[in-house]
């Protein structure tokens, strides 16, 4: 089983920076592609940015520049980085690793950017 706790959302300024932390537990590799994704009120939910299993990565174009995604494989812990946030950025951010066939989901991290 694996779990997955973000922390690290709150209120912040327009052209502030927010970190987010994902801290997973279970039968977890260094290799299991992370990621983060995040859903605004009345939206669908979509991927924000995602390390894969060969360690590239993937940025949205909405966030690309601003946010940066990083990893501790001794933590077992992802992390978002997140700069020049907009107010368009305000939403709910889960957490996502894929492990085998499965897909695992935090319970997610409110950020609210005010103008």
């Amino acid at each position: 089983q694996v779990q997955l706790v973000e922390s690290g959302g709150g209120l912040v300024q327009a052209g502030g920076s927010l970190r987010l932390s994902c801290a997973a537990s279970g039968s977890i590799f260094s290799n299991n592609a992370m990621g983060w994704y995040r859903q605004a009120q009345g939206k669908q939910r979509e991927l924000v940015a995602r390390m894969f299993s060969s360690g590239s990565l993937y940025y949205a174009e909405s966030v690309k520049g601003r946010f940066t995604i990083s990893r501790n494989n001794a933590r077992n812990a992802v992390y978002l980085q997140m700069s020049s946030v907009k107010p368009e950025d305000t939403a709910v951010y889960y957490c996502n690793i894929v492990v085998g066939m499965m897909n695992y989901w935090g319970k997610g991290t409110l950020v609210t950017v005010s103008s």
